[in-house]
């Protein structure tokens, strides 16, 4: 596996050399530097921990500033560990997007907008009650029967009702990499990724 530390930017489209227009996430990617290595001997098992994103000194504790120093790094607001990552690479050294190719298939993780507290109309796609009769006048969004009668007698477990939405940790697969500017450490993948503009996702393959 390898991997990268990102920010998503936003979204946009690009055309194809057969006019064909494409919409893709523009994903700001490193550097990341490698603030640990992990190895089987010590560890258990094999894996390198990536920093992203500059942290205030004054809001690092002496601890978080001891493991940077180790890399010589300064303190970093987001730390991701990849397993058994393909490419060797040492404490203190920096990964860029130059480890992906265009025309690659990746994987984005990110995590989903929150949503809220939301009725199962939003949530699950009930389409509601939906009449208005006998003086009920709140019906159009409303769940409709939960449970059985006398037979089971109470509401099943894992019931689609009403509750919290969003924010859940999702992985899209297999998004194609459709261009990389390393100058600007921008890398466009394919299709939408989970998050707003703003969110930490983590690129891998």
């Amino acid at each position: 596996m390898k991997g990268i530390i990102g920010k998503k930017i936003g979204m946009t489209s690009v055309f194809g050399p057969d006019g064909k227009q494409t919409p893709c996430t523009v994903i700001e990617a490193g550097p990341c530097v490698v603030t640990q290595v992990k190895t089987a001997e010590s560890d258990g098992y094999t894996a390198i921990q990536l920093a992203y994103g500059e942290k205030a000194e004054r809001k690092a504790n002496e601890s978080e500033k001891g493991h940077f120093a180790k890399a010589s790094a300064s303190p970093k607001s987001h730390l991701k560990e990849f397993r058994d990552y393909s490419i060797a690479k040492a404490l203190g050294e920096s990964i860029t997007l130059d480890i992906f190719a265009e025309g690659e298939k990746v994987d984005v993780v990110g995590t989903t907008k929150g949503k809220g507290f939301q009725g199962v109309v939003k949530r699950h796609g009930f389409s509601g009650v939906g009449e208005q009769s006998h003086g009920q006048h709140d019906r159009q969004r409303a769940p409709g029967s939960i449970g059985n009668s006398s037979d089971a007698s109470r509401v099943f477990k894992g019931m689609r009702m009403a509750g919290r939405m969003g924010g859940d940790r999702v992985k899209v697969k297999g998004l194609t990499v459709v261009k990389i500017f390393s100058e600007k450490n921008y890398i466009l993948v394919t299709g939408s990724v989970p998050g707003h503009n703003g969110s930490i996702v983590y690129i891998q393959n």
